[in-house]
């Protein structure tokens, strides 16, 4: 009877710290949609959660305002670049950490571990403008996407950790009938990858459409690289003097609905890459 009953304790308490989580992650987007359809005025008073009438026109002030659909563009194009590019690259150094020894591999990868634990932030920004000016890419999408793809120490240890599972046993038979290293990558190794890239392309394609400050440094240069949320930050003094907080939010409303969609198709690819590398063997 004693063990049934910590048993059940213990389920109370894990619910109540899952549904506390839950509320802490869910409240601010039910905050953000729900105060793009206030008016300025409600907004910034305060007091009741759900607007007392509802504002649809908002959405409309904020897709013009914002010339959004260019912007979409924009960032699908980036966000779709930069996920191509992590993923690959990323899945080609896993490989190689996880598979090959060479010169300098253990200072390597104490490097790219610290590099988890340091956020450097917007102390990066000014060499890294200055070295894309230098290679004539600080006014391209190309350059943006350098840029974003940048400091991929998590998504290498993922796909490393994920290849350390695969038999070795493989890549043996396949040396065996003549592959090289790129075959063994290309034919063997990356097609049993597929579930942790999955991961790591969503990791990608999020942290670059939610990108703000690196977009909005390399964006100054040439406006056309202008994505969705430098757009809707700028909403906030679109018009008037005072900050109009219920078109940014609108914006941001907008802006959030595709990473969500997203998610929505793989979200069973995504919890399933993570778990699949989790045991050995």
């Amino acid at each position: 009877m004693a063990v049934k009953k910590d048993e059940m304790t213990i389920n109370i308490v894990s619910y109540i710290f899952v549904m506390v989580m839950v509320i802490l992650t869910m409240y601010p987007i039910f905050y953000t949609v729900l105060g793009s359809f206030k008016t300025n005025a409600e907004l910034t008073a305060g007091g009741h959660i759900f607007p007392k009438a509802w504002q649809f026109q908002n959405y409309v002030t904020a897709f013009v305002k914002g010339n959004f659909a260019r912007y979409t563009m924009n960032s699908v194009s980036v966000s779709l670049l930069a996920m191509v590019v992590a993923t690959l690259t990323a899945a080609m150094a896993g490989f190689i950490f996880a598979r090959r020894s060479f010169v300098g591999k253990k200072l390597l990868m104490a490097l790219y571990v610290s590099m988890l634990f340091v956020a450097l932030g917007s102390v990066t920004l000014y060499p890294m403008y200055y070295l894309l000016a230098f290679f004539k890419l600080n006014k391209s999408m190309a350059g943006l996407v350098l840029a974003l793809v940048g400091g991929q120490a998590s998504n290498v240890l993922l796909v490393m950790g994920f290849t350390q599972s695969i038999p070795r046993e493989l890549d043996e038979a396949a040396t065996i009938d003549g592959c090289s290293l790129y075959g063994i990558f290309f034919r063997i190794v990356l097609p049993l990858l597929k579930p942790i890239m999955a991961v790591v392309a969503l990791f990608s394609f999020r942290s670059a459409w939610n990108d703000y400050i690196t977009t909005l440094i390399l964006s100054m240069a040439n406006q056309r690289l202008k994505t969705l949320t430098v757009a809707v930050v700028q909403l906030k003094y679109s018009a008037n003097a005072a900050a109009e907080w219920h078109i940014m939010l609108a914006g941001a409303s907008i802006a959030i609905i595709p990473i969500l969609i997203v998610y929505f198709f793989t979200n069973k690819q995504f919890i399933g890459g993570l778990t699949a590398g989790a045991v050995k063997g």
